[in-house]
């Protein structure tokens, strides 16, 4: 395992950490202004700052060089994901489309796909959501009912889709949706589907929030009525989707989980310093725990740059990401139970009354209310630790 970056490296650190501290304003480092901002206000304003900082060259950093992006190392994007965190970077509005889809159409999309789709995706001209949930096919995804029919009268040859997806992240916001569809009508589990690249602003879709309980609508649902799809908008073949999935979600297993490090680290001393401010820093048995907390989180720390050192090695690490999976979301969840505890009752106010003044509690009653989501979404801890069992211990099924 090697725990250094290069010197090339470190002087991408250094050009990027400038830029950041250059273009970030100052209130976007108060803890509370994205929340009290309008959402979609809020939305735009991430989406424009993300724009530029595309067209200053720091996005894509380990892309190819001919598709919009810098040609850098995994270690670079290591480096980029950590330095967001640190300069209190917003979160990206087009995570999915940039992190599954665009390295899926650089594999195996057709020329007119990858010119149509890559550069206004990076550039977030064209906001792409994810269909693969729906509300009888979560965990268990091969059993998508979603279906399109192909038309091929007239001057047209479309697929007519009928069918629901919900879980969608930023389905309101959303310009275009790659959805795994049945499209051979006979077809059961992971035979006989597609996924399609669908526009969302055409008639027969239908895009609803669902509010969460911290408020907020980062996810939706997704109705789909007589929606139609030329079949030229097809990824990875016909009826073969099922293989365009797998290679879609495959590139998640290069995140090392540094940025998760990084962001949760700064969240441990912000509870740290909550305990001191609420004069409960002695406890003995909440220092027990927060040691626990800290010892996990170093953990992660070394899986991740053990991970990003296999990556940039070249080696697939394969069913071995869900161990990643695993360490970060479980890790996550137990520093915020922590806080809940830390609190007691007072984890139900907006703010609280500290030794000094008040203390507006909602930053981080956001991150405990998401904190319980995390090892649900992206593959349960259940399916990840059959998963792990199975592919990388080779125990029985």
């Amino acid at each position: 395992m090697d725990v250094a970056f290069r010197p090339a490296e470190e002087q991408f650190r250094t050009e990027l950490r400038r830029y950041l501290e250059q273009t970030i304003p100052e209130e976007w480092h108060r803890p509370g202004y994205w929340i009290e901002k309008d959402p979609a206000e809020a939305f735009e304003e991430r989406r424009a700052w993300e724009r530029a900082k595309a067209e200053a060259g720091f996005a894509g950093i380990d892309w190819p060089v001919e598709y919009g992006g810098r040609g850098g190392t995994p270690g670079m994007k290591a480096i980029y994901d950590a330095e967001m965190v640190l300069a209190d970077a917003p979160r990206t509005v087009n995570p999915l489309g940039l992190t599954f889809l665009a390295p899926t159409v650089m594999a195996i999309g057709t020329d007119a796909q990858k010119k149509e789709i890559i550069g206004p995706m990076l550039r977030n001209e064209v906001i792409w959501c994810q269909g693969f949930s729906e509300p009888g096919a979560g965990s268990d995804l091969a059993a998508i009912a979603t279906r399109g029919v192909r038309d091929g009268s007239g001057e047209s040859d479309d697929f007519v889709v009928n069918g629901q997806k919900v879980w969608t992240t930023n389905a309101v916001h959303g310009d275009k949706i790659f959805a795994l569809v049945r499209t051979d009508p006979g077809s059961q589990r992971h035979r006989g589907i597609s996924m399609l690249l669908i526009d969302m602003h055409q008639p027969g879709v239908e895009a609803r929030p669902l509010k969460q309980m911290s408020g907020a609508s980062e996810f939706g649902e997704v109705f789909f009525t007589d929606a139609r799809v030329p079949v030229t908008e097809v990824l990875g073949g016909i009826d073969d989707g099922w293989r365009t999935a797998m290679l879609l979600l495959s590139f998640e297993r290069g995140a090392s989980g540094i940025s998760q490090y990084t962001e949760f680290r700064r969240q441990y001393d912000a509870i740290v310093d909550l305990a001191r401010t609420l004069g409960r820093h002695t406890d003995p048995v909440l220092r027990d725990r927060l040691a626990r907390v800290l010892t996990d989180l170093e953990c992660l720390r070394l899986h991740s740059m053990h991970v990003l050192t296999q990556v940039e090695q070249g080696r697939d690490l394969g069913f071995e990401a869900s161990m990643t999976k695993l360490i970060w979301s479980e890790t996550f969840q137990d520093l915020w139970e922590v806080y809940d505890d830390l609190l007691g009752e007072d984890a139900t106010l907006d703010v609280v009354d500290g030794s000094s003044d008040v203390i507006d509690m909602r930053p981080l009653h956001a991150q405990a209310m998401w904190s319980r989501s995390v090892t649900i979404w992206g593959g349960s801890s259940q399916v990840q630790r059959n998963v792990t069992a199975e592919r990388v211990l080779g125990l029985p099924r």
